[in-house]
């Protein structure tokens, strides 16, 4: 599947200090390890209700890291997904009388052009769950041929032959020191696990499994739902965690250096996919997890159900600036949660304006300063409010200089703050 195409990123004197990144799974901020090449994979969406704030908060958090670590001189192998089939789009299309596939595209699209005018850079490989599908199929084959994967009969008119994880073998299939096992990735309990793998679309009451916590690998054919040739699984679908495993197998190093998503993804997404990754190939999926926080609308959770999704195009349709839509997401820390607001908004607007009259009159020798503090605050922890701050200590002073501005520091400023940043000014 084709990505949207990166627009070019200004080049810096001066590069990126030693990145810190907190890890979910460590809980802690920790030291990225210097390579000459990074990795990173990006859960991508579920295509039938693009581009939500949640989303747009969550790809920039990590194109973020994408720019900081190629500001430190280094090469950046990027991969996402996208799920272009799974239980949500199916209801979505079947509600709306749209053909799944009509609907899973016009989505794509749309979250490309979104991403495209918020200037994400875009990944190496973008993936979708159908085309990656005769390679998930021998994955959960071998899983099932070494005794970590299961068959469940079928009840109450469903079909037999759904295959499933076991987490309990798995879990003790090894003892190495960096072996898996259930809540590595989340820290959970159980009970905890239980509830938010109903909310989040597992199956813990379904008949025949071994564990409640069993997540699906592979849905065998039903009437009336899509389906593809499974091998001996006979033909269906992929479960969603087994989608990004073989993915990120596929086009990453083993393991690669950061895992990415929203927070919602840590349990059981990338839990599971921690689990999968180890049983299959005996080496961690990830060095390090990190995650984005949720965004709510006016102190409310942003939900589907409510009717209360900010969507990209929707204010890109109503004529505001994709770059103050990107101030404003930057203005919260990547991993706290937040709401939008029109006032939170409006002060992203008048932010972009004063940084665009500042780089105008910015005072000669100003800029190497202001460089070097964005890049101190984005080195720990990717702190975008720290880097903002920053900037707009600067043009303050900028805005109120009576001389005439220096076009070398202006012109540096813009440029720092847009491959810093990711915010055209």
């Amino acid at each position: 599947m084709k990505s949207w195409i990166s627009r070019p990123v200004p080049e810096l004197p001066g590069s990126m200090p030693q990145l810190r990144l907190f890890d979910t799974a460590l809980g802690d901020v920790v030291e990225l390890e210097p390579r000459p090449e990074q990795s990173m994979y990006v859960c991508g969406i579920t295509p039938y209700d693009a581009t939500h704030m949640g989303h747009a908060a969550s790809y920039v958090a990590f194109d973020l890291l994408n720019r900081a670590w190629r500001d430190s001189g280094t090469r950046v192998s990027y991969v996402q997904n996208v799920t272009d089939v799974d239980d949500p789009l199916l209801e979505r299309a079947t509600a709306t009388g749209v053909d799944w596939r009509d609907l899973a595209q016009s989505q794509i699209d749309l979250f490309q052009t979104d991403m495209d005018a918020l200037n994400v850079l875009a990944p190496n490989h973008y993936i979708g769950a159908v085309e990656a599908i005769p390679d998930i199929v021998p994955a959960i084959e071998q899983l099932i041929i070494d005794g970590l994967a299961y068959r469940v009969q079928g009840s109450d008119g469903e079909p037999d032959g759904d295959v499933y994880y076991d987490v309990e073998t798995a879990g003790k299939r090894s003892d190495a020191t960096d072996a898996w096992s259930l809540g590595d990735v989340s820290g959970l309990g159980e009970a905890e696990m239980l509830a938010l793998f109903a909310e989040r679309g597992g199956d813990p009451s379904r008949a025949g499994k071994r564990q409640a916590l069993d997540p699906l690998l592979w849905r065998v054919a039903r009437v009336g739902e899509p389906s593809w040739p499974g091998g001996t699984l006979g033909d269906g679908r992929p479960g969603w965690h087994i989608e990004c495993t073989v993915i990120a197998q596929k086009y990453l190093p083993a393991p690669f250096t950061v895992q990415g998503g929203g927070s919602d993804l840590v349990f059981p997404h990338h839990e599971m996919g921690a689990g999968h990754a180890y049983s299959i190939s005996g080496v961690p999926l990830a060095r390090h997890y990190a995650h984005a926080g949720m965004v709510g609308l006016e102190g409310e959770k942003m939900s589907k159900s409510k009717g209360n999704l900010v969507l990209v195009s929707k204010l890109r349709a109503a004529g505001e600036e994709p770059a103050a839509i990107r101030l404003a997401i930057l203005a919260h820390h990547y991993r706290s949660d937040w709401s939008w607001t029109d006032e939170a908004f409006a002060a992203a607007k008048d932010r972009l304006a004063t940084w665009r009259d500042a780089v105008t009159k910015a005072p000669a020798g100003s800029a190497a300063a202001v460089v070097t503090a964005m890049r101190q605050e984005l080195a720990n922890d990717l702190n975008a409010p720290g880097a903002i701050a920053a900037i707009d200590h600067w043009a303050a002073d900028a805005v109120g200089n009576d001389t005439a501005g220096s076009a070398q520091d202006g012109a540096l400023l813009s440029d720092a703050i847009n491959a810093l940043l990711g915010v055209e000014i």
